[in-house]
């Protein structure tokens, strides 16, 4: 088990860091959105997940409480990101022409 933990906070935290990554080394608003909302959230729910797995093993237990965290990050974090997404677009942020997809935009 307890290499079960050691490889779930490995993966947690090399996704977390791979997220921060993105967040600074992005050229613009849109592509760096990207990196937050999907490898830092696949980290946070390893991270916790590992938390669960060595509490319930050498704590107090098995609780809910990570099970609840994770599912809150993991359905919270693309609604947001979607939603800034979505504010970028009505607000035109201009982007870099790396950037694709912006054939997609619709007109308001």
């Amino acid at each position: 088990m307890d290499i079960v933990i050691s490889i779930l906070l490995l993966m947690g935290g090399v996704l977390v860091l791979v997220g921060s990554i993105g967040l600074v080394k992005m050229p613009d608003f849109f592509m760096r959105l990207h990196g937050p909302t999907k490898a830092t959230t696949l980290g946070m729910a390893c991270l916790l997940f590992a938390a669960m797995a060595y509490f319930s093993q050498y704590g107090d237990g098995f609780t809910l409480k990570e099970i609840l965290i994770s599912l809150f990050l993991l359905i919270t974090a693309p609604i947001s990101g979607y939603m800034l997404i979505k504010s970028a677009i009505h607000h035109r942020i201009d982007s870099t022409q790396k950037t694709t997809g912006k054939e997609n935009i619709e007109e308001d």
